[in-house]
């Protein structure tokens, strides 16, 4: 490479500062305690937020199991 391309070490780190993998965030459900994705259906009780629930029987979500 010729060295007016070329970018310093400083400058390739700088930019690459913005690529580190940050980690899961996980919520607890206020319903049933159970850990869930942010922004995600809790599989047991299908609460999401404050005031919306979520029922899906054919897939499990948000029914009582018997």
């Amino acid at each position: 490479m010729l060295p007016p391309m070329r970018q310093s070490y400083g400058r390739s780190r700088r930019r690459r500062a913005h690529h580190a993998i940050t980690p899961i965030q996980v919520s607890v459900c206020p319903l049933t305690g159970m850990p869930k994705l942010t922004h995600r259906v809790c599989k047991e009780s299908g609460y999401v937020r404050a005031g919306l629930r979520i029922k899906v029987p054919k897939l499990g979500i948000g029914v009582t199991k018997s």
